[in-house]
């Protein structure tokens, strides 16, 4: 009989993954017991998190750049490159990508925030059934990961939009009853000749931070993941929960990206950023300085 292995394999590279999971998948586990853990918050109060969870709705399009994601290897690379810069305190995911980072030991001492809804594929007919594909509570606990975020978007016109509530409430009551930041990510959505848009006005992102605040049995460990819009100080009014600005589809200039997250980073309820295509491609091809642009921002001069 063989004895089950109780050492990580060593993983040096990304070339080293695909043999490490064939052969030794039970390493994964291994990885997340090993993992060093931190406080979800610094002495600043504030966090910075990269996204990573797009390609498991489809969504690889950066800019014009439709296939940009489409190499897995190009985006661990970027990832790492990312995490090691100072300021940057933690990464959001899907398991096949968190799994990757842990077995590069790219996850110690880092906040890690499982992605548990990507069943809403971009471009699908049923795109706004934001099913629970991914993570669930039990598992992010089991992984020793700090929380899950959840996609909420509702359709007025969509009377499948309340399954996506109740199941976006049932993952908030039970992250919060593991002690587990629970992460909404609520826009009021429509179709327009079969695209899915989002309604980016402050009026239309107030009411949805107003339904996603309310969801679950209860708040305490609740956090929002909102868009920068116009008004950003009469959304941020609309809740007392700590918030996480998304970056978004990095479609503008560098500078007026950074210059709008800038001034939402100084109202009281925002705690940071999360965010992923224009930190992972920028346009000039330099991560480490769009991540070290973002950390200023959301750390200032310690960063």
């Amino acid at each position: 009989m063989i004895a089950p292995q109780t050492e990580r394999p060593p993983v040096r590279s990304v070339s080293d993954l695909t043999e490490v999971r064939a052969r030794t998948p039970q390493a994964v586990a291994l990885a997340a017991a090993a993992r060093s853990r931190r406080p979800l918050l610094g002495e600043d109060g504030r966090l910075l998190i990269v996204a990573a969870d797009h390609p498991a709705r489809g969504a690889l399009g950066v800019r014009d750049r439709a296939h940009a994601m489409a190499s897995r290897t190009e985006l661990l690379e970027r990832l790492c490159t990312a995490l090691e810069r100072p300021g940057v305190d933690g990464v959001l995911g899907t398991p096949d990508i968190l799994e990757d980072l842990l077995l590069l030991g790219r996850l110690d001492g880092r906040v890690v925030i499982g992605s548990m809804n990507r069943g809403g594929l971009q471009g699908a007919s049923f795109e706004l059934d934001d099913r629970f594909t991914a993570y669930d509570a039990r598992a992010i606990a089991a992984m020793g990961f700090e929380g899950g975020k959840m996609l909420t978007r509702v359709d007025l016109d969509d009377p499948g939009s309340v399954a996506t509530l109740e199941h976006s409430g049932r993952a908030v009551s039970e992250l919060a009853g593991l002690g587990l930041v629970a992460m909404v990510e609520p826009f009021l959505s429509r179709r327009v000749d079969g695209r899915v848009l989002n309604y980016l006005s402050p009026e239309g992102v107030i009411k949805s931070v107003h339904i996603a605040q309310a969801l679950g049995t209860t708040s305490a460990y609740t956090w929002m993941k909102l868009p920068v819009v116009d008004g950003m100080d009469r959304v941020m009014d609309a809740t007392t929960l700590p918030t996480l600005l998304l970056g978004g589809d990095p479609s503008g200039h560098p500078d007026d990206t950074y210059a709008a997250w800038g001034r939402a980073l100084t109202l009281p309820s925002v705690r940071g950023l999360v965010v992923g295509r224009a930190l992972l491609y920028p346009r000039d091809g330099d991560v480490a300085g769009a991540v070290d642009v973002a950390a200023r921002l959301v750390h200032g001069a310690a960063s």
